[in-house]
């Protein structure tokens, strides 16, 4: 293990004293073979050194466009663009893949990339990292994160990621519904009860099991009541009394 250790860190060295300024193509040691050239480009991505790893995969990719490895080259692209916190090439690299090689058998690892790097694009590490709820905020990345698992879990349901797709799925569900219940809960405070029904209806409709739905149901019950609705409203009290009997409408 000491020598593996040493032999990365030796390729670390070397690769940092390169130009940075270098063609890609011109990164890659025309000495070595395309294998000899992809596996220095491996050590320095399991080490950590994305920016340079990018480099050299870069610089394989324009070398040996055609090669026996370039798909993978492409989907270390992808873990490194990730990685380095390119989230925006990350996915682009992921849907020129998807595109180029609909059948890949990695397809599974490429919309699990795909579903993690949208889940990272609608996120703010600043107000995470102070509790900030932000369900308000624009999510439509993270529902393309949550199609992006759906994809994964129904047409790859035996792939090692489908798991971990699964619970994302359950995550990001949560955040879908609280996203509507703010919005609701917007309209309902400016007056706009009947806009307020509506969005509460929708996660009844579509979240039927979220932990969240007894807050849906009293929302329809207020925003009914304040439109002088009595029908809709009593049988949405109805509902949230007969199956949440400890929840205040």
């Amino acid at each position: 293990m000491k020598v593996k250790f040493f032999s990365v860190l030796a390729v670390a060295a070397l690769l940092a004293g390169c130009a940075g300024n270098k063609p890609a193509e011109e990164l890659v040691n025309t000495n070595q073979t395309a294998q000899q050239s992809y596996n220095e480009a491996k050590a320095v991505l399991d080490s950590g050194l994305y920016s340079r790893a990018i480099d050299l995969l870069k610089g394989m990719e324009s070398r040996y466009p055609f090669g026996p490895m370039a798909r993978q080259v492409q989907l270390d692209l992808i873990y490194a663009y990730n990685q380095s916190g390119d989230i925006k090439q990350s996915l682009a690299s992921i849907d020129r893949f998807i595109r180029l090689n609909p059948n890949h058998p990695d397809l599974d690892y490429v919309y699990y990339m795909r579903g993690v790097s949208n889940l990272q694009s609608d996120e703010n590490s600043f107000q995470e990292f102070f509790g900030v709820d932000r369900a308000d905020r624009d999510i439509a990345s993270t529902k393309q994160a949550f199609d992006d698992f759906k994809i994964l879990t129904s047409n790859y349901p035996n792939s090692k990621y489908a798991a971990a797709a699964k619970t994302q799925m359950i995550i990001i569900k949560e955040k879908l519904v609280r996203h509507e219940l703010l919005i609701a809960d917007y309209y309902s405070r400016r007056g706009a009860h009947l806009a307020a029904a509506n969005r509460a209806r929708y996660v009844l409709e579509t979240y039927r099991d979220s932990p969240l739905v007894p807050q849906a149901l009293a929302l329809m019950v207020k925003s009914y009541d304040e439109l002088g609705l009595t029908k809709l409203r009593d049988d949405a009290k109805a509902v949230l009394q007969l199956n949440f009997p400890d929840q205040q409408s």
